[in-house]
């Protein structure tokens, strides 16, 4: 587990990595300097300069940063990136956004050539059909017995008999059956086998199930590469649409009930646990969710809020709307207090992803 998990950040790494080589490739190509191009946030480990650009490598693994000459200051030089047209400078800051994209794309059909994962309902003729776990209900039965998402259920043992889950439909006629009674789920986690005792309750609350658990069918399709190409393109708008729709959830949640009680957000630890599961189940598993989680953080980085990608187009847009700039010193104290926030708020995600892992 200690590999797959070094195989996680690695992977996570070169997605930050080549986020940032797209702002600075953009950056290069439209004459502007870059002072310094860091993997990971300072303090430094390592560094070196070529050319007129440092190149650092830095102790705080999530993220990475290219530094370019008057980015946060307005600046006379030719070289400087307060310099350049609005467009221009646009065209920088969504280099990096354009890199996720192209790497959900590259990802995602080199995955659907290989094999997508692919939920089903008819599940007859289907010889390699898998029952997976896609939600659990807090405080279930499932969630007690530390069941977690991802896990395949393979098995199931009632009275001292194995009964071979083929589907969940049949899985939940056996769950029905045996409600009250302690059950044994036959568990594959990543190359794990697991068996975990539970016991379906016998009081149940409308479309929660006895056990909690939210199940689906799934098999790996393969597609030759012109399909796998244009089914990139419809995940990654599917996605996309989902990633909207939940904004508009969270924010609903937020402003009408003053909560975010069932809003469940995944991060870095919780994303790390899962690109290691999903290397271990096989090469088509790790590949699909490496373009999902690219995909994501290129919706993530579009977000206008400062510190991010989109926060920065949010200052071009209102300097091209004023047909003047916002003062540096605003903007840099803007995007220093919303750091501060996003910082806190990935603090406070990380605690409970470690709570819910451990």
């Amino acid at each position: 587990m200690v590999f797959t998990i070094l195989i996680a950040i690695f992977s996570l790494g070169i997605l930050i990595f080549l986020h940032e080589l797209g702002h600075f490739i953009l950056a290069k190509k439209f004459g502007v300097k870059v002072e310094e191009f860091g993997i990971g946030f300072p303090p430094r480990i390592f560094s070196k300069k070529i050319g007129e650009t440092i190149y650092s490598l830095n102790i705080l693994p999530f993220g990475g940063f290219v530094k370019l000459l008057g980015e946060n200051a307005i600046s006379n030089d030719p070289q400087s990136f307060s310099a350049k047209p609005v467009g221009k400078r646009a065209l920088i800051v969504l280099g990096g956004i354009f890199s996720f994209w192209i790497l959900a794309l590259i990802f995602l059909t080199i995955g659907g050539m290989l094999g997508v994962p692919t939920v089903v309902t008819d599940t007859k003729n289907l010889s390699d059909l898998k029952v997976q776990i896609v939600s659990i209900l807090p405080g279930s039965p499932a969630e007690k017995a530390n069941l977690k998402v991802g896990d395949i259920i393979e098995q199931i043992r009632v009275d001292n008999q194995i009964i071979k889950v083929e589907n969940v439909q049949q899985f939940r006629e056996i769950v029905e059956k045996n409600k009250g009674k302690e059950i044994i789920l036959g568990i594959k986690r990543g190359q794990e086998m697991l068996n975990i005792n539970v016991v379906p309750r016998k009081e149940v609350k409308e479309g929660e199930g006895p056990i909690g658990i939210l199940l689906v069918n799934f098999t790996l399709k393969s597609y030759p590469l012109h399909l796998a190409f244009l089914k990139s393109f419809e995940t990654i708008f599917s996605l996309t649409k989902n990633l909207i729709l939940t904004i508009f959830y969270i924010l609903s949640n937020l402003f009408q009930k003053g909560s975010l009680v069932g809003t469940e957000i995944a991060g870095p630890v919780r994303i790390v646990y899962f690109v290691a599961l999903s290397f271990q189940m096989g090469i088509s598993y790790y590949l699909f969710f490496i373009g999902l989680i690219a995909t994501n953080l290129a919706f993530f980085n579009l977000l206008p809020l400062p510190g991010l990608d989109g926060g920065k187009l949010l200052f071009l847009i209102l300097e091209k709307i004023r047909k003047k700039p916002v003062s540096p010193e605003i903007e840099n104290k803007i995007t220093a207090f919303f750091i501060f926030i996003l910082l806190f708020l990935a603090l406070i995600v990380m605690i409970n992803d470690l709570k819910n892992l451990l």
